[in-house]
């Protein structure tokens, strides 16, 4: 059997980024459909991995320079389409569509094969180390905005 090349982290794609992930028992409800606080932890183990493939690592932004970076959600908009069920497997996609300034705005999809179960729009704050607004580094937003295309 040849082995793939996989990253536990997703890819890069030309559309953001991809990341594949199995809905287990720990994530449904008694009715088996995944519960929808779950989503969220689905949306942002994709857009943690997002950072990852591109090579920012949040743990050294904090300490970048001599004011910090940190990113934080500041709001999110949710549409719930179709329910995901016990051993499905999603996918979720994170694209950005804004980065600059103090703050970034993120698309993200969630899929089971060809059926969208959930679109969410995040709008993402850029803090320093003490919490108050700062503006991203270019060389970061353009990262960001290198090679992503929308949904």
């Amino acid at each position: 059997m040849t082995e793939r090349p996989f990253s536990i982290s997703g890819e890069l794609t030309e559309a953001g980024h991809r990341l594949v992930q199995r809905v287990y028992y720990e994530d449904t409800d008694f009715s088996g459909l995944v519960y929808h606080a779950r989503y969220l932890h689905f949306l942002e183990r994709g857009r943690t991995d997002y950072l990852r493939c591109l090579g920012v690592e949040q743990r050294e932004l904090v300490s970048a320079d001599e004011e910090g970076l940190v990113f934080v959600v500041h709001r999110m908009e949710i549409d719930f389409k179709s329910p995901a069920r016990m051993d499905d497997v999603l996918t979720i996609l994170t694209h950005t569509e804004k980065a600059g300034g103090a703050k970034m705005v993120l698309n993200q999809q969630i899929r089971s094969g060809e059926t969208l179960l959930i679109a969410a729009k995040v709008i993402i704050a850029v803090i320093n180390a003490r919490g108050r607004p700062r503006r991203l580094p270019e060389t970061l937003a353009a990262k960001f905005l290198e090679g992503s295309t929308p949904l």
